[in-house]
């Protein structure tokens, strides 16, 4: 295996794409498919309201984890804040990925707490994607700013 060169993470906001959700989702680094049982229990035992964020709250969720990658001195290589959820693509940094994803959920949910927003925000954990070639990191890239719509594939891991 190659050296990892970057990484694209993702994670979702509360209750907008549960477990056995028809657009697939990943469990234990592997992406599944449709489960309507699993879908519909997820449903019942949500404790929250699902969370769509609204245009403002997607710019104050980036400036602020912009402000935080600085901060630790990550390189961003692409950010894009959905309204159900997130996509970064990060230069290989120093930080674990798991303090940085952390951190930066952090900023989001605080910088958006400060504008009168409560509640859980995000779920539990992320997805994680290693680039260990140029093209790994540019086809994640890609796909981060929604100019490549398939699922990056190429590369190794999740989370």
């Amino acid at each position: 295996m190659g050296k990892t060169i970057g990484y694209m993470v993702t994670w979702t906001t509360y209750g907008t794409w549960l477990q056995g959700d028809k657009r697939g989702f990943v469990k234990n680094g592997k992406v599944l498919g449709e489960d309507k049982e699993l879908e519909t229990t997820n449903k019942e035992i949500q404790k929250y309201d699902a969370v769509t964020l609204n245009r403002r709250q997607r710019q104050i969720i980036e400036t602020a984890i912009l402000e935080e990658a600085r901060r630790i001195g990550e390189k961003i290589l692409a950010i894009s804040i959905r309204s159900n959820h997130v996509h970064i693509v990060i230069d290989s940094g120093m930080n674990p990925v798991d303090e940085v994803v952390s951190r930066f959920k952090n900023a989001g949910y605080f910088a958006i707490r400060k504008e009168g927003s409560c509640g859980r925000i995000w779920t539990r954990g992320y997805d994680k994607r290693y680039c260990i070639d140029k093209e790994s990191l540019q086809e994640r890239i890609r796909y981060a700013k929604g100019q490549d719509r398939k699922t990056p594939t190429a590369g190794v891991g999740a989370k």
